[in-house]
């Protein structure tokens, strides 16, 4: 692709790493990269005639395009036949993820990591360009034992015995043989992360609660170096128990939801002493508590207290929170409602937009070219009418969203079409 040199003239730029705002900026892109960041004041010897792109966009505020670290894009609801792949035709069902994906590009969020359920295709129709879409980090498959998260069981026991997509593996397995083949299928298929469930969750069956243990310590230790030899880190779901206690102990690299950490506070110390980044998903709980099944419902309502109490002694002891969703359910593009949610529990807006930045970025292992404006770092960028540091809520808003810029490309944002 031609590179193309673009200005972005006035604007005010979110340095999430210096935790301040640079004011009246000018930012030079070159093709995918930030080429130059200098006050407009200074800019007298720029050669503004040479760029065949300029942008006035005085007023309006930058900051690095957003990171969902927690997302299920294919998902659509909580219905078992849906959840096997059986309810509509495999293309209607492309069609609509793709139009999940450009979505989710127009609303601000430029890197999204797939926590299970989206096939590596997906990745490679965007790196190709033949749809827009985030950046991607796929974990294909949820790993779990036989009757865990990942077990998809109808009330009567049933399991759908139907291969409806190769390229998204079952990844139930019990005993070490099974563990090592389906992590070298999963990594075959595309896998950039492993995630594993070592208890229930808000959404499972009945029998299967936050606290139930999947997976024994043996099984989660040979989870993580044999992830570790074939160069992937593991993300864990975790809400509480023992389940929740091995996964910290054993060192994964991030633990999704973590509701009952307050339960044992040890337990976050240990994850700030070993840097096990916590991705608390408040968005999926606000809509578990009113909109699913009547006992999702009240595990629902009964998580959110303590949900709040954990994130808080996580800030104290100085755990690294990224922002994710957990949207398999409902509706997608409303990503930012998680930076609201962080606000709403304790953190400062410019807090919730490192969470959503340079802090996921780093818990994805990408902050060496995305995440915050950097001159060298790829230009993953949005500039919206508004101050977010103000009001956090403004970045759900697709009318505020003025430009998304992701690789140095403009992004034509439309009308929410989901």
């Amino acid at each position: 692709m031609e590179s193309v040199m673009k200005a972005f003239i006035g604007t005010n730029i979110i340095d999430v790493k210096t935790e301040s705002i640079l004011q009246d900026q000018v930012i030079i892109v070159d093709g995918p990269s930030i080429a130059q960041i200098i006050p407009s004041v200074e800019s007298s010897n720029l050669n503004l005639d040479s760029m065949e792109e300029i942008y006035d966009v005085s007023g309006l505020t930058v900051l690095p395009g957003l990171i969902d670290c927690h997302d299920h894009l294919a998902s659509k609801n909580y219905e078992l036949i849906s959840r096997w792949n059986l309810d509509e035709p495999a293309s209607t069902n492309s069609i609509r993820i793709y139009k999940v994906l450009e979505d989710t590009l127009q609303s601000g969020y430029t890197t999204i990591r797939d926590a299970g359920g989206l096939d590596a295709g997906y990745k490679l129709a965007i790196e190709e360009g033949l749809c827009e879409g985030p950046r991607l980090v796929l974990a294909i498959s949820i790993m779990s034992q036989t009757g865990g998260i990942g077990d998809r069981v109808s009330g009567s026991g049933h399991t759908n015995g139907l291969v409806t997509n190769p390229m998204l593996p079952n990844a139930v397995v019990d005993g070490p043989d099974e563990i090592i083949h389906k992590l070298r299928e999963l990594v075959r298929c595309g896998a950039d992360v492993i995630k594993i469930a070592t208890t229930g969750g808000a959404s499972s069956r009945k029998g299967l609660g936050p606290r139930d243990t999947s997976f024994s310590r043996s099984e989660v230790r040979l989870i993580i170096d044999e992830s570790a030899r074939l160069n992937k880190k593991v993300m864990c779901h975790a809400l509480g128990g023992p389940g929740l206690r091995v996964c910290v102990e054993e060192g994964v690299h991030s633990i999704e939801h973590g509701c009952h950490l307050e339960e044992d506070p040890d337990l976050v110390k240990i994850m700030a002493e070993k840097n096990v980044f916590f991705v608390p998903t408040f968005t999926v709980y606000d809509y578990h508590k009113s909109h699913s099944a009547p006992h999702v419902q009240v595990r629902a309502q009964q998580l959110i207290d303590q949900h709040r109490r954990s994130f808080e002694i996580a800030m104290k002891e100085g755990v690294k929170i990224v922002a994710g969703t957990d949207a398999g359910g409902f509706i997608h593009g409303d990503n930012a409602h998680e930076l609201e949610l962080l606000v709403v529990n304790g953190m400062t807006p410019m807090e919730a937009i490192k969470a959503g930045t340079i802090t996921a970025a780093e818990c994805l292992e990408i902050d060496d070219c995305v995440g915050s404006i950097e001159v060298g770092k790829v230009a993953d960028m949005i500039i919206v009418d508004g101050d977010p540091l103000k009001n956090i809520s403004m970045l759900r808003d697709r009318n505020n969203i003025k430009h998304v810029i992701k690789d140095g490309k403009n992004i034509p944002i439309s009308k929410r079409i989901l």
